[in-house]
């Protein structure tokens, strides 16, 4: 049982193929075997295309980070976002959808229903947020952790945690005991996946463009919430940061950037346990 059908099952939704379904797969082998013939295994249906859901930060009513030249981060970050897909959808063979494409407002929940609805197999958060200190620079990525790896990542999940609240696992009216160990069973290989997207991207990532100083965090963002979905949050770079805005304001600047981040991108979809 996969950690989706785990988490389905803890909300009391069914996980088991109905009787017709069982029956149709059943039914050619039986008749071969009527025949005297020997009966053949039936045919596993395709695994439909792997999805990744990039989510550009911010948008609409909140700009985000504004830099002192006044660069916005939700105008950054969509340009990024939209390159990423535009290149991996091209290069990798998955899927890849955006949670938004234009200047919309979608809070924190919204953007988790929308890669849960969507069944996505990888969240990633795009984002080019004010950092706790000018001279913080670099790109960055995070994974999710209650308590925050340092004072930097809990002042950048303080920060992004201002949109809305965290989405957990409705488990209203199961038992609490059983609730807690299905939930407990399929987030463990949704962390294991974070955690090898994140140390994937930021290592290759890193031969071609700046990183911050500890690149890879982790702290309690809301966004990154989803039990059933390995996610992660990148920062592109930081707004508070001179050169950074200066790099970020350059849309050459950012395809590259884009480029870079589908590459790594593709590397994660290729390995287990994306594979």
């Amino acid at each position: 049982m996969n950690r989706r059908d785990l988490i389905r099952f803890a909300l009391g939704v069914p996980v088991l193929a109905p009787m017709a379904s069982v029956t149709l797969l059943h039914a050619p082998a039986m008749a071969q075997a009527q025949d005297g013939g020997k009966p053949k295994p039936p045919g596993r249906k395709p695994r439909p295309p792997r999805l990744v859901m990039i989510d550009p930060g911010h948008g609409g009513r909140d700009p985000g980070a504004i830099g002192a030249r006044g660069t916005y981060e939700k105008n950054v970050v969509l340009d990024i976002a939209k390159e990423m897909a535009r290149i991996a959808s091209r290069t990798t063979g998955w899927q890849v959808e955006l949670t938004r494409d234009g200047d919309s407002f979608i809070d924190l929940k919204e953007r988790v229903r929308i890669a849960q609805k969507a069944r996505a197999d990888l969240f990633i958060s795009v984002h080019a947020d004010s950092a706790p200190n000018k001279g913080a620079r670099g790109l960055s990525a995070y994974t999710l952790s209650e308590k925050a790896s340092d004072d930097f990542a809990a002042a950048i999940a303080r920060q992004e945690n201002i949109a809305g609240g965290g989405l957990g696992v409705d488990v209203s009216g199961l038992d609490e005991n059983v609730a807690a160990i299905l939930v407990d069973l399929a987030a463990r290989h949704t962390v294991t996946a974070a955690l090898h997207a994140k140390q994937s991207i930021i290592q290759g990532a890193g031969k071609d463009v700046r990183l911050l100083e500890n690149p890879m965090r982790s702290a309690n963002f809301a966004v990154l919430k989803a039990p059933d979905i390995p996610s992660l949050l990148i920062e592109t770079g930081f707004l508070s940061n001179p050169q950074d805005e200066a790099l970020l304001r350059d849309a050459a600047a950012r395809r590259r950037i884009a480029g870079i981040l589908a590459r790594e991108l593709s590397a994660v979809m290729g390995a287990a346990p994306f594979a």
